[in-house]
């Protein structure tokens, strides 16, 4: 591309792409497109965004073109790539000067220097570093500013860079600017201490701009030690500047917010340096936490600190109390020197006297309820409810916190502070007048310090006590205003339920449950509910006060207009469910005709989808069989959330499939409709995701409940989906898919293995090869053992498969078969696989075959192996018998805790009524086939045959048969 011809055509391309005509847009951008391989093109847009005569919405489309350019042609290995020749020429183009006009086109121009620096630098554009610093140092303001801008970004992106060796690179050139970056920061962090007391406010706020952008400088790598001056510096200026903060900086809200930035990335730099370098931070310890307490935890703070400060300045706090590096080892001689010197500061530091005045502050300042907080309760308590139980916008509030900070200080320094907080309580003993709300606030507030502290103060807070004769009262005030304190002691409650609290109180807890869950505030009702969840621990008290209660949770959950807070009310109702099982069938009617509203008005809110799939699961699992009755609602929900061509499968996919695996065990027959779901399961195994193993569990469900149906539906495009993944899938996946051919024998012998008839070949040479994987070729052994067992035609007709295919005669294949089934028979550790074994080996015998006889010695050890994992001795008659026999059915009695057997469990229990491995003898067996061999061949040869095995097998094996 010509550059004279080209800029013209060029030019007008760009702007005719900034017209709100589509019929001009359109073309232009389609040309500009075309041209974006042509070289030149980003010369022509380079010249285009450095001509500041042009119009600025042309120039910002021509960064933006040249940005989007760099992302995709500047690799040398991109197709399209621009030439080394261009990209010299472009590089110093960019760098030539910086004084770009407007502040969003002079960002953008940055932040492409950057991304072409993190391609290029240092190796191809050496001279970039030295020509950004030597623009900083320039007198011109515009000219600096933009130089600084570039430099920031430039370090930042390189500081990003996380391969070794560009790490590597980055340091060594972090140390020979990082130090000039720090003096220019220093630099005009005093020229706006100069300016803002000469009150130039307009030079004050230009200073402080270029502060802030060379301590983001400074700051980009973390790696980079910062010395301890420059870091006591940052606390001095800190504070110089948080008193100017303080003063409200003229009544400029732009310098003001400059300025809170400015501290916080001050503080930021002290949070990197603890973070990274914990043993190098030890000098600065003691001012640290002078100047974190002195802000915050002294009337200094007042009038001059802002929220975002404050809860840095507790991270600091924390961060060094927490810290495993300032810590002693329990044997003081085993303790690093510094670990010991930063101790010992640490000791010097915390008094009793200002840990006593950080718990008091804590407690009494932070922990109050503001008064944005109590008009929201007014004003929207439900969305109060939602951010005191930790809400997107609570965790990254002041309030989290605060809360941490108390946790770690009582949790290290508790014997001094838990005194403190015990004073607190008495101070507070007895009901509050409910005029009185400073009062109100503090016991609300003192309240939850206890609640926080449940496990650090067990040894000295007698609850169960302190329940019965103030607790329960102040739950008995119904005042209005007296919600402060209802809501915060049934919530301190379920913070101590799991630390101590006597189980013969339940009871009395439950009624004041049911009582608070009428409460007029629907705060307390919110609360109520939550707290329920952890109480119910033993059912024989709850069941009582069941239907009362979840009839309650119900009239929340409707009352309730937030998702948020529906969802944490379904939380309850499930747990609710889980933890009583069976018992709440007679109470979940409403509910049930509930959901499926409940469902349609969440089209748009998919986590509260996920809420109510949780909430279905829990359900189908205490309804059991007559789950059936929900169908109509449940299989549409399970189609959708499980169908990955629709979008919100990304949310609903898991809680979906686990709802789906429950309803097919909790079903007591198929259903044209439940087996249609099916067709969704071809696509879910395409993707292989960690879900992969409850789609395997599904497959076995529907096995399990209508094996031929299902089968002669899907057997056919199962078996595909299971060769596509066995090419590529792990040895646990691999067990997992070989474990539903195993089942579908199991459940149906002839069917099964014809309908999965492609994937034995595969496991038959797997166990001729000697599969090394033990736990897969044990799960080989159990599927060609029910082939051989239960289905003998077809074992034969696959080994005279195997044996045209491996050239080998049939015989020689099954006696290299029956030779690695004996040799590996220690891979198999389930008892009912190795008595499998056991059956399917000696279901060849009677036989005159020579190779069935000439491995006769090792079925006979097979068979004496699996008699000592499955015979019992009867010790009152000294008679042996098979321990895995069952001959019927049996209901087992549960207890209150325990669940009562699926209908898949049921099913399980009578298909093992069935299966040879439960209903076969493995004594008899051995006997019959033993007896009817010496039929064949006659005592003499018998007698040979017998010979071959070893004597003390011999012997074993009489004792086992004897009285037979």
């Amino acid at each position: 591309m010509d550059m004279d011809s080209a800029s013209s055509v060029v030019l007008q391309a760009l702007t005719q792409a900034t017209s709100q005509d589509t019929a001009v847009l359109k073309p232009a951008e389609e040309q500009l497109r075309q041209w974006e391989t042509q070289p030149g093109f980003y010369s022509v847009l380079l010249n285009i965004f450095n001509n500041h005569m042009l119009d600025v919405n042309v120039r910002w489309l021509a960064v933006l073109y040249f940005k989007n350019g760099i992302d995709r042609y500047w690799r040398r290995v991109a197709p399209h790539a621009l030439s080394e020749e261009e990209k010299t020429s472009l590089r110093a183009g960019l760098i030539t000067n910086f004084n770009e006009p407007v502040n969003q086109i002079a960002t953008q121009i940055a932040v492409l220097i950057a991304k072409v620096a993190r391609l290029d630098c240092p190796r191809q554009w050496p001279e970039l570093i030295p020509i950004l610093l030597e623009s900083v140092k320039g007198q011109d303001g515009l000219q600096q500013h933009r130089a600084l801008l570039t430099f920031y970004h430039v370090t930042k992106t390189l500081a990003s860079k996380r391969l070794a060796q560009d790490r590597r690179l980055f340091q060594d050139l972090a140390s020979g600017i990082y130090s000039f970056a720090c003096s220019l920061w220093s630099h005009h962090t005093d020229c706006f201490l100069q300016q803002i007391y000469a009150r130039d406010e307009a030079a004050a706020l230009s200073s402080l701009e270029r502060t802030l952008l060379s301590l983001k400088g400074s700051n980009t790598c973390p790696d980079t030690c910062t010395n301890a001056t420059n870091l006591h510096y940052h606390a001095k200026i800190c504070s110089h500047l948080l008193a100017q903060h303080g003063r409200q900086v003229g009544s400029d809200s732009t310098c003001r917010e400059k300025l809170e930035k400015t501290i916080i990335l001050y503080t930021k730099v002290l949070l990197d340096f603890l973070e990274y370098h914990p043993c190098a931070f030890i000098p600065l310890i003691q001012r640290s936490l002078e100047f974190a307490v002195t802000y915050v935890f002294t009337p200094a703070g007042e009038g001059v600190t802002f929220e975002r400060f404050i809860v840095q300045c507790m991270n600091l706090i924390k961060m060094i109390v927490k810290n495993d590096a300032y810590k002693p080892a329990k044997n003081i001689d085993d303790s690093k020197p510094e670990s010991l010197e930063a101790h010992k500061i640490k000791t010097a530091f915390f008094t009793h006297p200002t840990l006593t005045e950080i718990g008091r502050r804590l407690v009494s300042h932070y922990f109050l309820l503001t008064e944005e907080e109590l008009a929201m309760w007014e004003e929207d308590p439900e969305s109060f409810a939602v951010e005191e139980t930790g809400g997107d916008s609570w965790k990254y509030s002041l309030r989290p916190c605060t809360e941490v900070l108390f946790l770690d200080i009582f949790h290290n320094y508790s014997q001094t502070l838990t005194p403190v907080l015990l004073d607190m309580v008495q101070n507070l003993q007895g009901p509050t007048n409910v005029e009185d709300s400073v009062q109100l606030l503090m016991k609300d507030a003192v309240y939850n310090a206890v609640g926080l502290a449940a496990y650090e103060l067990f040894d000295n807070v007698d609850f169960d006590q302190w329940f019965k004769n103030q607790l329960l009262g102040e739950l008995q005030v119904s005042h209005h205003r007296y919600k402060l304190i209802r809501r915060r002691v049934i919530w301190l409650i379920g913070q101590w339920i799991s630390v101590k609290f006597k189980s013969d109180l339940r009871p009395l807890l439950y009624e004041v449950i049911l009582s608070l869950m009428q409460d007029p505030d629907l705060v307390v009702r919110i609360e109520t509910a939550t707290t329920l969840k952890l109480n119910i621990l033993l059912i024989e008290q709850f069941l009582p006060y069941l239907e009362s209660i979840f009839g309650l949770l119900f009239q929340l959950l409707q009352q309730v207009t937030e998702c948020d807070t529906k969802m944490q009310v379904l939380h309850v109702i499930s747990c609710v469910i889980e933890r009583v099982g069976i018992q709440i069938r007679p109470y979940v009617g409403c509910l049930v005709q509930y959901l499926p509203l409940l469902w349609k008005q969440s089209e748009e809110h998919n986590m509260l989808r996920c809420a109510i799939l949780t909430t279905l699961i829990q359900l189908v699992q205490g309804l059991g069989a007559e789950s059936k009755n929900l169908y109509p609602f449940l299989l549409p929900v399970i189609q959708l959330s499980t169908d990955v061509s629709q979008p919100p499968h990304v949310y609903l996919l898991e809680d979906g499939l686990e709802l789906w695996l429950v309803t097919l065990e909790n079903s007591p027959a198929i259903t044209p409709e439940l087996l249609r779901i099916f067709q969704n399961m071809s696509a879910l195994l395409e993707l292989s995701s960690e879900n992969l193993r409850t789609c395997f569990h599904i497959v076995n469900g529907y096995i399990y409940l209508s094996a031929t149906e299902f089968l002669q539906n899907y057997a056919e495009s199962l078996c595909r989906s299971f060769c596509d993944l066995l090419k590529d899938i792990t040895n646990e996946g691999q067990v997992q898919v070989l474990k539903v051919v195993e089942i579908a024998l199991k459940v149906s012998p002839m069917l099964g293995a014809h309908m999965f008839q492609p994937l034995l070949p595969a496991v038959f040479r797997g166990i001729v090869d000697g599969e090394r994987y033990p736990v897969v070729m044990s799960t080989y052994l159990g599927i060609m053992g029910r082939v051989l067992l239960q289905n003998s035609s077809f074992f034969s007709s696959l080994l005279s498969q195997m044996a045209s295919e491996c050239n080998q005669e049939m015989d020689q294949l099954l006696g290299n078969v029956i030779e690695m089934w004996v040799d590996r028979m220690d891979n198999i550790t389930q008892p009912e696989r190795r008595k499998l074994s056991s059956l399917a080996l000696l279901s060849l015998l009677p036989s005159d075959n020579s190779v069935i006889q000439d491995k006769f010695c090792g079925i006979v050890n097979i068979c004496v192996e699996a008699l000592h994992d499955v015979m019992t001795e009867d010790p009152e008659t000294g008679t042996f018998k098979d321990c895995m026999l069952m001959s019927h059915f049996e209901e087992p009695k549960l207890s209150d805790d325990e669940e009562p057997p699926t209908e898949q469990d049921k099913r399980k229990k009578l298909l093992a009524l069935e299966d040879p491995v439960h209903s076969v003898s493995l004594q008899q067996f051995v006997y019959e086939k033993l007896k009817a061999q010496q039929a064949l061949m006659g005592d003499q040869g018998f007698g040979a045959l017998m010979e071959t095995v070893d004597t003390e097998l011999v012997r074993q094996l009489q004792e086992f048969l004897q009285g037979l």
